[in-house]
């Protein structure tokens, strides 16, 4: 009776110890998954801003002689310029 008293002991002192391990291990969220959507209202779709996006966004701005700067620091008409841009220059798949 006194070797269950100790088996049983181990036994839940061993659970208790592997359960952080357990949840630790558990993969966490993947940022590949987020997603920035960005709406073109002059052509009335969506775009989703991913780095493929953003090195298209930077060729833009050298073909046009303008300084390195983020997307969201543009202006609203250089943003739809970029949009015009994108709908003449599409992705070759």
């Amino acid at each position: 009776m006194h070797s269950a008293h100790r088996y049983i002991a181990s036994l839940l002192l061993s659970a208790a110890l592997a359960a952080p391990l357990s949840m630790m291990a558990a993969p966490g969220p993947q940022s590949a998954n987020v997603q920035i959507r960005i709406y073109d209202k002059n052509h009335k779709d969506y775009h989703n801003w991913d780095d493929h996006e953003n090195q298209v966004w930077g060729a833009y701005r050298s073909d046009n002689h303008k300084k390195p700067r983020e997307y969201s620091r543009a202006s609203k008409k250089e943003q739809e310029q970029y949009w015009n841009y994108r709908h003449s220059h599409p992705d070759r798949n």
